[in-house]
């Protein structure tokens, strides 16, 4: 029944992170037109997290979040880094996974982990 997830990010820079996602990610995009990309993305998984009604420990019911996930962190960090990349702050180990974040046009960070649970 279900086939996929389509999944977007909202940016005051669109145009230039599609950019970033296909020159800097080296996601593949079709252009549906006027420079409007639709990007084909590699496997996924999804998680339902509880939330926490003060927003305090946690995220408020129906918040969405999207992550990128890669089998070694630390290589991916270095190249991404060589590319001009932007990352906040060191790898941390959040138990589900060694995580951090990266700088995207519209001046927003992205999560990038490498999973430490089994799949």
């Amino acid at each position: 029944m279900i086939k996929g997830v389509h999944t977007m990010f909202y940016s005051s820079d669109a145009a230039g992170l599609r950019i970033f996602l296909r020159e800097m990610l080296d996601l593949k995009a079709t252009d549906v037109g006027n420079g409007w990309l639709i990007f084909d993305l590699p496997e996924a998984d999804m998680g339902c997290h509880p939330s926490d009604p003060t927003g305090q420990q946690g995220r408020h019911s129906g918040t969405t979040d999207i992550c990128f996930y890669c089998d070694d962190l630390q290589k991916t960090v270095d190249s991404l880094k060589a590319k001009g990349v932007e990352f906040k702050g060191e790898i941390e180990d959040q138990g589900y996974g060694l995580v951090t974040f990266f700088k995207v046009p519209g001046d927003f960070y992205i999560q990038l982990y490498q999973p430490l649970y089994n799949k």
